[in-house]
Protein backbone atom coordinates (compact mmCIF):
# COMPACT_ATOMS: atom_id res chain seq x y z
CA UNK A 1 0.00 0.00 0.00
CA UNK A 2 1.14 3.50 -0.77
CA UNK A 3 -0.33 6.81 0.36
CA UNK A 4 -0.31 9.81 -1.96
CA UNK A 5 -1.13 13.43 -1.30
CA UNK A 6 -3.40 14.44 -4.16
CA UNK A 7 -4.40 17.89 -5.41
CA UNK A 8 -7.05 19.06 -7.83
CA UNK A 9 -7.06 22.07 -10.15
CA UNK A 10 -9.86 23.51 -7.96
CA UNK A 11 -7.38 23.71 -5.06
CA UNK A 12 -8.67 20.78 -3.05
CA UNK A 13 -6.04 18.61 -1.39
CA UNK A 14 -6.53 15.19 0.15
CA UNK A 15 -4.78 11.88 0.80
CA UNK A 16 -5.57 8.55 -0.78
CA UNK A 17 -4.22 5.02 -0.47
CA UNK A 18 -3.35 2.85 -3.47
CA UNK A 19 -2.27 -0.76 -3.76
CA UNK A 20 0.94 0.44 -5.47
CA UNK A 21 2.14 3.27 -7.74
CA UNK A 22 1.03 1.38 -10.85
CA UNK A 23 -2.52 1.26 -9.51
CA UNK A 24 -2.52 5.06 -9.16
CA UNK A 25 -1.28 5.43 -12.76
CA UNK A 26 -3.89 2.97 -14.05
CA UNK A 27 -6.78 4.73 -12.30
CA UNK A 28 -5.56 8.16 -13.44
CA UNK A 29 -5.22 7.00 -17.05
CA UNK A 30 -8.78 5.63 -17.01
CA UNK A 31 -9.99 8.90 -15.40
CA UNK A 32 -11.34 7.03 -12.39
CA UNK A 33 -9.76 9.41 -9.89
CA UNK A 34 -12.12 12.27 -9.12
CA UNK A 35 -11.95 15.23 -6.80
CA UNK A 36 -14.29 14.90 -3.81
CA UNK A 37 -14.97 18.67 -4.00
CA UNK A 38 -15.74 19.25 -7.67
CA UNK A 39 -15.72 15.78 -9.32
CA UNK A 40 -12.95 16.87 -11.69
CA UNK A 41 -10.55 14.24 -13.02
CA UNK A 42 -7.66 16.72 -13.16
CA UNK A 43 -5.92 15.13 -10.17
CA UNK A 44 -2.17 15.28 -9.55
CA UNK A 45 0.18 13.81 -7.00
CA UNK A 46 1.74 16.52 -4.88
CA UNK A 47 5.13 16.45 -3.22
CA UNK A 48 5.17 14.23 -0.18
CA UNK A 49 7.78 12.91 2.16
CA UNK A 50 7.91 9.24 3.02
CA UNK A 51 7.09 8.23 6.55
CA UNK A 52 10.31 6.44 7.44
CA UNK A 53 10.89 5.15 10.94
CA UNK A 54 13.54 6.98 12.88
CA UNK A 55 16.10 4.91 14.81
CA UNK A 56 15.79 7.26 17.77
CA UNK A 57 12.00 6.85 17.78
CA UNK A 58 12.38 3.07 17.68
CA UNK A 59 14.77 3.21 20.64
CA UNK A 60 12.38 5.43 22.62
CA UNK A 61 9.44 3.12 21.87
CA UNK A 62 11.51 0.08 22.83
CA UNK A 63 12.63 1.76 26.08
CA UNK A 64 9.01 2.63 26.94
CA UNK A 65 7.91 -0.93 26.15
CA UNK A 66 10.69 -2.41 28.29
CA UNK A 67 9.87 -0.09 31.20
CA UNK A 68 6.17 -0.93 30.99
CA UNK A 69 6.95 -4.64 30.85
CA UNK A 70 9.32 -4.37 33.82
CA UNK A 71 6.68 -2.48 35.82
CA UNK A 72 4.11 -5.19 35.05
CA UNK A 73 6.52 -7.95 36.08
CA UNK A 74 7.23 -6.12 39.35
CA UNK A 75 3.48 -5.86 39.96
CA UNK A 76 3.16 -9.59 39.31
CA UNK A 77 6.00 -10.34 41.73
CA UNK A 78 4.42 -8.13 44.40
CA UNK A 79 1.09 -9.92 43.94
CA UNK A 80 2.67 -13.37 44.24
CA UNK A 81 4.68 -12.37 47.31
CA UNK A 82 1.60 -10.91 48.99
CA UNK A 83 -0.83 -13.75 48.16
CA UNK A 84 1.31 -16.90 48.11
CA UNK A 85 3.58 -18.79 50.51
CA UNK A 86 7.30 -18.96 49.73
CA UNK A 87 8.58 -22.55 49.97
CA UNK A 88 12.01 -22.11 48.38
CA UNK A 89 13.71 -25.29 47.17
CA UNK A 90 10.87 -27.42 48.58
CA UNK A 91 8.58 -26.29 45.77
CA UNK A 92 8.25 -29.68 44.08
CA UNK A 93 7.52 -31.50 47.37
CA UNK A 94 4.94 -28.89 48.42
CA UNK A 95 3.28 -28.89 44.98
CA UNK A 96 2.96 -32.69 45.09
CA UNK A 97 1.64 -32.59 48.64
CA UNK A 98 -1.03 -30.06 47.70
CA UNK A 99 -1.96 -31.99 44.54
CA UNK A 100 -2.04 -35.55 45.87
CA UNK A 101 -3.24 -34.86 49.41
CA UNK A 102 -5.94 -32.55 48.02
CA UNK A 103 -4.81 -29.84 50.42
CA UNK A 104 -6.26 -26.42 50.03
CA UNK A 105 -3.60 -23.81 49.66
CA UNK A 106 -3.61 -20.13 48.99
CA UNK A 107 -0.78 -20.82 46.56
CA UNK A 108 2.94 -21.39 46.77
CA UNK A 109 6.02 -20.18 44.99
CA UNK A 110 9.62 -21.23 45.07
CA UNK A 111 12.37 -22.72 42.96
CA UNK A 112 12.45 -25.83 40.80
CA UNK A 113 14.85 -27.04 38.15
CA UNK A 114 13.56 -27.40 34.59
CA UNK A 115 13.61 -31.18 35.06
CA UNK A 116 11.56 -30.96 38.26
CA UNK A 117 9.08 -28.63 36.58
CA UNK A 118 8.73 -31.04 33.64
CA UNK A 119 8.06 -33.93 36.05
CA UNK A 120 5.33 -31.95 37.82
CA UNK A 121 3.68 -31.16 34.51
CA UNK A 122 3.86 -34.81 33.42
CA UNK A 123 2.08 -35.74 36.66
CA UNK A 124 -0.72 -33.32 35.81
CA UNK A 125 0.27 -30.74 38.42
CA UNK A 126 -0.36 -27.28 37.07
CA UNK A 127 2.55 -24.91 37.57
CA UNK A 128 3.78 -21.76 35.89
CA UNK A 129 7.20 -20.26 35.55
CA UNK A 130 7.37 -16.50 35.71
CA UNK A 131 10.34 -14.15 35.32
CA UNK A 132 11.40 -13.09 38.80
CA UNK A 133 12.53 -9.54 38.10
CA UNK A 134 14.62 -7.50 40.49
CA UNK A 135 12.52 -4.78 42.16
CA UNK A 136 15.42 -2.34 42.38
CA UNK A 137 15.88 0.10 39.50
CA UNK A 138 18.99 -0.48 37.38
Amino acid sequence: MIKYNLTCDCGAAYDSWFYNSFEYDRLKKKKLLTCPECNSTLIKKSIMSPNLPNKANKKIKQDKFEKKLKDQLIQLRNYVEKNCKYVGDKFTQEARSIHYDKKTSKGIYGRATPEQAAELLEEGIEIASIPWINKKPN
